[in-house]
């Protein structure tokens, strides 16, 4: 039952908001682009591009992120058994290290970005997605525990 009521919940939550930021790092790299080569993009083409991708990516970059967190938190979640007292500190490297390697992955084995936003400086974007991915899920699981003690 704790996995219903404490772990879920905290897993959805944290990877919501871990692709939210993921498609805004994405979406504010590629405009970032556009800008540099002089197109003139306002307001709210930057805002309306930003919700279509955030559309647009769910169903498959959304769905990439869940099963990549959801092996690296539970490796990690078996780790944290013997080492608790890093216990917030490794579930941020877990959620850098699931990026990295779903975005090296797929660039090594399909010869592409499958994220455009995630060139240059855009891949360390998408990796601090996941580093705050992490850090949410260990406070989400954390108070989930100490109000199930109280």
């Amino acid at each position: 039952m704790s996995f219903l009521t404490r772990i879920l919940p905290s897993f959805l939550v944290s990877w919501l908001l871990t692709f939210t930021l993921a498609s805004l790092f994405h979406s504010q790299y590629v405009v970032n682009q556009l800008v540099n080569v002089g197109v003139v993009v306002g307001f709210s083409d930057r805002a309306s591009l930003t919700l279509d991708d955030w559309l647009g990516l769910l169903p498959t970059y959304g769905a990439i992120i869940v099963v990549a967190l959801a092996i690296a938190f539970f490796v990690t979640a078996k780790l944290n058994k013997k080492v608790q007292k890093y216990s917030t500190q490794l579930f941020v490297i877990a959620g850098i290290v699931a990026f990295a390697i779903v975005l090296i992955a797929i660039e090594s084995i399909m010869n592409i970005h499958i994220i455009a936003g995630a060139r240059g400086w855009g891949f360390y974007a998408q990796l601090l997605a996941g580093a705050v991915g992490g850090f949410a899920f260990s406070q989400l699981v954390k108070a989930t525990k100490t109000q199930k003690s109280c």
